[in-house]
């Protein structure tokens, strides 16, 4: 019996739009976005992301006055209820989907040995 692999990942798709997990992530983004105030300093959070990866990937240096801005970003970020717990979800959503890749690569891990070896 073949096994279509694009049918079992939309299958993992379906399930993990409907899971626990998914549902609290989307409804804490949500009420990010519904708000002025946090979505605005959400934005900027990623904005300062994006910048600075893209600088370290470009091999740029970052400068110190762009490292305190972060960190003050940060701060602000922090004591943002609804954006902590937002970015809490998005943790627990990551550790998934880590924990799901190491699933799907397994049979290659065993295949050709593990890296660590």
């Amino acid at each position: 019996m073949s096994v279509n692999l694009h049918d079992s990942a939309y299958e993992l798709e379906k399930a993990l739009r409907n899971s626990d997990e998914y549902k609290t992530l989307k409804r804490l983004y949500d009420e990010v976005n519904a708000d002025p105030s946090s979505n605005q300093l959400f934005e900027k959070f990623r904005n300062m992301q994006l910048q600075m990866q893209q600088k370290q990937m470009m091999g740029q240096d970052i400068s110190q006055e762009e490292i305190a801005q972060a960190q003050i970003i940060v701060t602000d970020v922090q004591k943002n209820e609804k954006i902590s717990k937002l970015m809490d979800a998005e943790q627990r959503m990551s550790m998934i989907v880590q924990e799901l890749n190491q699933i799907i690569v397994k049979p290659l891990e065993e295949l050709y040995g593990s890296v660590e070896k």
